[in-house]
């Protein structure tokens, strides 16, 4: 299928790595140039220098923390015009709320709710005039199904939600689409991490705690980040400008809700 998207550009960030690059290389299978954020300037140059040489596509990039004022303005200074808005940002440490004081609650909200509005805030109005945009909120499969160690995330994420509802209702009839993309569980860093965590409560080793995970998944597996770039790709496409306000939930059926 086509999505229609060759030529137009895209701002995706904390792309280097993990979920944001596996968004960043499906949009760049499907012709769109890109500008891509991450605070490590090694694994975003290398992973540049990737989606140039495969799919021969722009490839623009912007060290800095995307959390941070600085961050956003360079950031936005790139790309002031994006056609596409990939929201990602590292989810705050996983711990027992009784350890968290203001600031670590300050820290997750400002990182995980409140930059990605402000980033909206920045784009919307111009895709508006031009009659196309599509943003996508990576946030989590916690939003639905609360994870007791991610209390930091599973607040911060679900204030966005819950702000996009009210958004994304204003700005569809303008072809300005705006969706959240849950992972469940992904085989990235921030799960190897979370992991290692556990592992340190329970006595179990990091990879018994993996392997029980994967098997009690009822697809018997992780998620890959093609399959998660891939469905980025398709709520970006000119196909999906009837999907808003929606928050798709990728994690191989783990929710046990009937209504996804």
């Amino acid at each position: 299928m086509d999505m229609g998207l060759r030529g137009k550009t895209a701002l995706v960030t904390a792309g280097s790595k993990g979920l944001g690059k596996g968004c960043a290389m499906a949009l760049a299978a499907e012709g769109v140039n890109l500008v891509i954020t991450a605070r490590g300037a090694e694994a975003l140059t290398r992973t540049a220098e990737e989606l140039r040489s495969t799919y021969g596509v722009t490839v623009h990039t912007v060290v800095g923390d995307i959390t941070s004022e600085a961050g956003r303005a360079a950031a936005l200074a790139a790309c002031p015009t994006p056609d596409i808005l990939v929201n990602n940002a590292g989810g705050p440490p996983p711990g027992d709320f009784r350890e968290w004081d203001r600031e670590a609650w300050v820290n997750a909200v400002d990182a995980n709710m409140i930059t990605p509005i402000l980033l909206i805030r920045s784009v919307v109005d111009g895709m508006i005039a031009r009659r196309f945009g599509r943003i996508v909120n990576i946030t989590s499969g916690s939003v639905k199904f609360p994870i007791p160690e991610l209390g930091l995330s599973n607040g911060a994420r679900a204030g966005l939600t819950g702000f996009i509802a009210g958004l994304s209702r204003t700005t569809v009839k303008h072809n300005v689409t705006i969706n959240g993309l849950l992972p469940g569980p992904f085989d990235t860093d921030r799960l190897r991490a979370n992991f290692e965590f556990n592992a340190k409560k329970s006595g179990k080793s990091a990879a018994d705690l993996r392997a029980a995970r994967a098997a009690s998944n009822p697809a018997g597996r992780f998620g890959t980040v093609e399959e998660f770039g891939a469905t980025c790709a398709f709520l970006c496409s000119v196909h999906a400008g009837f999907i808003t306000g929606q928050n798709l939930l990728m994690d191989g059926g783990a929710y046990p809700g009937t209504f996804g």
